[in-house]
């Protein structure tokens, strides 16, 4: 797993798949645009909704919860990165948000 920053996610968007781990309360405050939406506690369940041939980008609001989120991905067969500093970052930035 990588550390990524909040440009190279940027730059990254077109060819990775955005995953926001945050809980349903935390994406009102908006979400990277394209980003899928499993909440941690239901990735498990969910894993069949990535495709293991796109690399994943994993965000949560500060880049902890991510981070475990993209060493699990790694671990189950992805490839898999974390965007550091997470949403709060994103937005501090002006980037844009759905």
């Amino acid at each position: 797993m990588a550390d990524i920053t909040i440009t190279e996610t940027e730059q990254r968007r077109p060819t990775a798949r955005i995953l926001d781990v945050r809980e349903d309360f935390e994406i009102v405050e908006g979400m990277i645009p394209g980003a899928l939406h499993i909440p941690l506690g239901q990735l498990q369940a969910r894993l069949s909704e990535l495709d293991p041939s796109v690399p994943i980008i994993a965000v949560c609001r500060s880049g902890n919860r991510s981070a475990r989120v993209a060493d699990a991905l790694n671990g189950a067969g992805f490839t898999a990165d974390t965007m550091t500093g997470g949403m709060t970052a994103w937005t501090r930035a002006g980037l844009p948000t759905t």
